[in-house]
C-alpha cells in the first residue's frame, strides 16, 4: 500500500461511531484504513467488527498510551507512508492526496501535518496543532494560528506551504521507513509531547517537517483527557522536559534548564492559586520523575546527532506573550527564527 491510515482507539467507540464514516467516505483506492485498539472496554472492537468489518484492526494487548500504540501497530502494517490520525477528526474532500504530493517531491521531507481547524468552530483552528507547529528556546510550543490559549480564525493567513518544527500527532504523515529507522514514537513518553520529541530528533538528522495548507481535517480535542487535568499537566511538564534534555545541543542544556526551572516554579504557584494544589504538585512531580530517570533518558540522548535545527523560535514566546502581548504569529518577526 502506498499509504496506511492509522486510527489509534481507546474506548473511543463514539467517535469511531461519528468519525470514522468520513474516513471511509474520502478514502482513495492506494490507502488501507487501519484501527489499532489499546485494549478497549468499551465495545469498540465489536462495534468495529459488526459495523465496518472491511477496517483492518489490530489489537493491542494493553492500553500503552499514544506511543507504544502506535509503535506497537505500525511493526504489523506494510506501507510507503503512515498517517497517524486521531480517532477525533472529522476529514474533508481531497485530504491525502496534497500531503502525499508534496512528501513525495523531497526525499529529505519525513513528516508534513494538514490544516487542522476546530470541529466546533470550523473557522477557527484547533489548540493541538492549527498550521504547524513550532518551539522556543525554551522548549515552549505554540502553532501558527495558536499561541498558547489565544486561538485565531482561519482567514488564509497561513495558506502557504512551509517547514516548520513540529507536526500535531493528530494527524501526521510520516515515510514509514523513517519512522522504523529512527525507532518511532519515545514510548516513556506515555501521551503527550511524544510528535515533538520524534521531529525534533528527525530535524537533528536532517529531515524536514512540512505544514500542507491544501489538506483540511476539524479535530474535537481533548479525547482522552479533560482539557484541565492534573495527570495532563504531569505529562507535559515532565515530558516537555525530557525532550528538551534528550534533543538540546550540549552548549545550551545548562543556560536553558536554569531558566526553565524558574519558569516552571512560576507555572506552578500560578497553579496552586489559580486551579488548585493538584497542577501544582504535578509540575514538581514531573522534575522529580526526570531527575530519577536521567540516566536513561541519557541514554537516549548519546543515540542522537545533536545539532543546530531550523526553524526554531530563538527567543521566550512565554515572555513574549505575557510581558508584550504578541497574541499572533503573525506579531512574531521571521528573523527570530533559526
Amino acid at each position: 500500500m502506498k499509504l496506511a491510515v492509522v486510527i489509534l482507539n481507546w474506548n473511543g467507540r463514539k467517535f469511531l461511531k461519528d468519525f470514522l464514516p468520513s474516513v471511509i467516505e474520502h478514502n482513495p483506492d492506494y490507502s488501507e484504513i487501519v484501527v489499532a485498539d489499546n485494549a478497549s472496554t468499551d465495545g469498540s472492537v465489536e462495534f468495529l467488527k459488526e459495523n465496518y468489518p472491511n477496517v483492518r484492526i489490530i489489537l493491542n494487548e494493553t492500553n500503552g498510551g499514544f506511543s507504544k500504540g502506535y509503535n506497537d501497530a505500525l511493526k504489523q502494517i506494510d506501507a510507503e507512508y503512515y498517517c497517524l490520525l486521531n480517532s477525533d477528526i472529522k476529514v474533508s474532500s481531497g485530504w491525502i492526496d496534497p500531503i502525499l504530493k508534496l512528501m513525495d517531491s523531497d526525499e529529505n521531507i519525513a513528516v508534513c501535518q494538514p490544516k487542522l481547524l476546530s470541529y466546533f468552530e470550523p473557522k477557527k483552528f484547533e489548540y493541538a496543532g492549527a498550521a504547524g507547529g513550532f518551539i522556543d528556546k525554551y522548549g515552549y510550543p505554540f502553532c501558527r494560528g495558536r499561541i498558547f490559549s489565544e486561538i485565531e480564525t482561519d482567514r488564509g493567513q497561513y495558506n502557504d506551504v512551509c517547514e516548520i518544527f513540529w507536526a500535531t500527532g493528530a494527524c501526521m504523515f510520516v515515510k514509514a521507513d523513517i519512522y522504523h529507522k529512527f525507532g518511532g514514537l519515545d514510548e516513556d513518553f506515555f501521551a503527550h509531547m511524544e510528535e515533538i520529541d520524534f521531529c525534533w530528533r528527525l530535524k537533528n538528522h536532517g529531515y524536514k517537517i512540512m505544514y500542507c495548507p491544501d489538506s483540511k481535517v476539524y479535530h474535537v480535542g481533548g479525547g482522552t483527557l479533560p482539557k484541565k487535568s492534573s495527570q495532563k499537566t504531569y505529562l507535559n511538564f515532565r515530558n516537555n522536559i525530557i525532550l528538551l534534555y534528550k534533543n538540546l545541543p550540549s552548549h545550551r542544556l545548562f543556560h536553558v534548564f536554569v531558566l526553565r526551572f524558574f519558569f516552571d516554579i512560576v507555572a506552578a504557584f500560578r497553579f496552586l492559586f489559580d486551579s488548585g494544589f493538584a497542577d501544582f504538585w504535578a509540575v514538581f512531580k514531573a522534575h522529580i520523575h526526570f531527575y530519577k530517570s536521567l540516566q536513561k533518558n541519557l541514554s537516549k540522548r548519546h543515540k542522537i546527532n545533536h545539532k543546530k535545527v531550523s526553524k526554531m523560535y530563538q527567543k521566550s514566546i512565554v515572555i513574549n506573550h505575557y510581558l508584550k502581548n504578541i497574541r499572533k504569529f503573525s506579531d512574531i518577526s521571521s528573523s527570530d527564527f533559526s
